[in-house]
């Protein structure tokens, strides 16, 4: 199937953009306009684009039904400041209540039982209940088109970050597995950043892996092997040596079967792929 854009409606056209670039962090937008009036809104069209110097980008698009522009892109017109705090598990509801379109007038914080603290540097107030929080300036936006759908991009600088201590590790780093974020799929679809959907994946150093390309031909032939698993093997900067004093208790090999790489893919989904390594040499020199 191939979907052509040209031919969607601006309905279609968001159920597979929503699904398909999912999941999506979502932020609380909180907003003030000249007259001091608050605004309070979740977008999970939303990440952060640049360390130095810190740039966060969210979109409130134009209404898809009406074409009108969102309280949150009128009010920086006005007032170029933006909170931003990130929502999590504990306050999905809350942020679910507060999308809903009120008037100007209404304040979203009340209408969603959330607390306003006040910011250092910037006028709109921060959700308190947050467990980070950011205080930014708006130094662009650009409107995406004049349609309805059409997205207009805010890209705010970060000034300050406001930190829960009780999402921090023992060096004052962020621990995620304590933040319990919630992202954005599509239509009503939620998930929730539990530390039990979570995984480590360590990330290429300054040295270049030695590419799926290199591996060795049984590991490139065999029929077990998924992607992942020749991408985990292949991401070392060189082949190891094979350790003679290795010593694997659970395997037990025996010719004409599959045992070498049922062994090395239990490793390699365990994570030990040094382990994983020393088998895929066994293998290679029938030890």
């Amino acid at each position: 199937m191939t979907v052509d854009f040209k031919n969607l409606s601006v309905p279609e056209a968001q159920h597979y953009l929503q699904h398909a670039v999912a999941p999506r962090p979502i932020c609380f937008a909180s907003t003030i306009n000249a007259q001091g009036q608050v605004n309070l809104s979740p977008f999970s069209f939303f990440n952060v684009f640049s360390s130095n110097p810190p740039i966060v980008v969210f979109s409130p698009s134009r209404s898809g039904r009406k074409n009108t522009l969102k309280d949150s892109y009128i009010n920086i017109t006005e007032v170029p400041e933006v909170a931003i705090s990130i929502v999590d598990y504990d306050m999905v509801h809350q942020m679910s209540l507060s999308s809903c379109e009120y008037a100007p007038e209404v304040n979203e914080f009340l209408k969603a039982g959330f607390t306003m603290q006040p910011a250092d540097q910037i006028r709109p107030p921060l959700v308190a209940e947050s467990k980070i929080k950011l205080e930014c300036k708006v130094i662009d936006t650009k409107e995406l088109g004049k349609e309805g759908g059409a997205g207009i991009l805010v890209i705010a600088e970060v000034l300050k970050m406001h930190l829960d201590e009780d999402i921090l590790d023992n060096t004052g780093h962020i621990n995620p597995l304590k933040v319990r974020q919630v992202a954005r799929l599509g239509g009503d679809w939620y998930v929730d950043v539990k530390p039990e959907y979570m995984f480590l994946l360590p990330k290429p150093a300054a040295q270049l892996g030695i590419g799926v390309d290199e591996l060795p031909e049984k590991v490139l032939q065999s029929k077990i092997f998924t992607g992942n698993h020749r991408g985990q093997l292949a991401n070392v900067s060189a082949i190891p040596s094979w350790n003679e004093e290795f010593d694997d208790p659970v395997f037990h090999h025996s010719d004409g079967t599959t045992a070498y790489e049922e062994r090395i893919v239990q490793l390699l989904d365990m994570g030990q792929l040094t382990e994983a390594w020393q088998i895929v040499l066994r293998w290679e020199m029938k030890i």
